[in-house]
């Protein structure tokens, strides 16, 4: 049997959708709209225009870089903040 032959039955097509994450711009979708939303209220709440688009190209870049590096980045801060600082190595 070579490489591209499948045994019958044990082949299932997965849609690309399915296995690459959702990203808005480059970052994950959650980080691009509360980095959106923070620099929006900055911006016309409190009329700091230029610390609105400087908080949102700062973070929006690091969010792009990092996701860059790996796409579920927010789920290993979360999952590593869950954890209690007693168990440090």
């Amino acid at each position: 049997m070579n490489q591209g032959e499948f045994a019958p039955g044990y082949y299932a097509p997965v849609h690309r959708a399915l296995t690459e994450p959702i990203l808005l711009g480059g970052a994950p979708r959650a980080v691009a709209i509360i980095n959106g939303t923070l620099a929006a209220a900055l911006g016309l709440g409190l009329r700091l225009w230029i610390a609105g688009a400087a908080i949102w190209l700062l973070g929006h870049l690091v969010a792009v870089w990092a996701a860059r590096r790996d796409a579920d980045f927010v789920d290993v801060v979360r999952r590593h903040l869950r954890y209690p600082q007693h168990l440090q190595a």
